[in-house]
């Protein structure tokens, strides 16, 4: 069933423990994430990214997520998520659609211009009763931003002081942060450390639930500690894609005749849904439906 971010969200807090944001773009990786939540009896956020939006059409992945949730998993919490969305327009038409939750993430903008449209963004979203996660500090997501992040840390990681400023000045209801968490594959290949002094620094400077987006690959043990440290809610992308992608290779690999696509892509729903499991037990929400 299709909930509102904010119940799931305080019973998390209250209980210590983080919400999977999963993402997709298709009908099988969502199901794959239901499948999961329901085997688990966890809560789910799914997110769409603006990309993501692009891509399959606003109306079309709005209906399948909302559809699925409410006809496969009608006892488990599902949370309609725009994840990195980058433009006001963006945020408002997906507020306009349903969406319970949005992310607009600005932060490669210089900082009083991530405070203005961060701003506009939650003046609108709450008129709505919609939560809003903004970004301070940059994720790496690019080959050149990685090798700029070996090379000046500084300009990625998220300051204290700023995180204080930013949440002040935006009313922001979350902050997704920068502490050597990285987007895409690198780190997959690459092992990261996260900068555990800076979060539990952030946390209590900001007290509002963090977000730490490009947890695939993360080691357990990372995840459990930032999971301490405040983080309430982990993104989890890039595992999703890696184990629909490799699935299908396999499957087309070993059924060359096969033309059925029902056929070809039911094995991909299940790496998604045993990615899925394995996080929800890493991020304590098993049970919490």
């Amino acid at each position: 069933m299709l909930v509102h971010l904010k119940g799931i969200l305080e019973k998390a807090i209250k209980e210590n423990y983080a919400l999977g944001c999963f993402a997709t773009h298709n009908l099988e990786t969502t199901l794959g994430i239901l499948l999961a939540a329901q085997a688990k009896s966890s809560p789910v956020i799914i997110g769409v990214s603006a990309r993501s939006i692009r891509y399959a059409g606003l109306k079309p992945i709005t209906h399948i997520v909302k559809t699925a949730a409410k006809n496969i998993t009608p006892l488990i919490p599902v949370v309609l998520h725009l994840d990195h969305g980058d433009t006001f327009h963006s945020a408002v038409e997906c507020i306009q659609s349903g969406f319970s939750s949005i992310m607009i993430d600005a932060s490669e903008l210089p900082f009083d211009e991530n405070v203005s449209l961060t701003k506009s963004v939650v003046e609108y979203a709450h008129r709505f009763n919609v939560m809003v996660e903004g970004e301070i500090g940059r994720v790496p997501k690019t080959k050149e931003d990685i090798k700029r992040f070996k090379l000046k840390p500084e300009e990625f990681l998220t300051d204290p002081d700023m995180a204080i400023e930013f949440v002040k000045k935006t009313g922001v209801d979350r902050l997704a942060v920068s502490i050597g968490n990285i987007h895409g594959i690198y780190k997959i290949k690459n092992p990261v450390k996260l900068d555990f002094l800076r979060l539990e620094k952030i946390a209590r400077a900001v007290k509002i639930p963090l977000v730490l987006h490009g947890a695939s690959g993360l080691e357990k043990k990372e995840i459990k500690k930032a999971i301490s440290s405040g983080v309430r809610i982990i993104n989890i992308h890039t595992e999703i894609n890696l184990a629909f992608s490799q699935s299908l290779k396999k499957t087309l690999a070993k059924n060359k005749e096969e033309i059925d696509p029902r056929k070809i892509l039911s094995p991909s729903i299940e790496a998604v849904k045993r990615v899925v499991e394995k996080k929800i037990e890493i991020f304590g929400s098993i049970g919490k439906a």
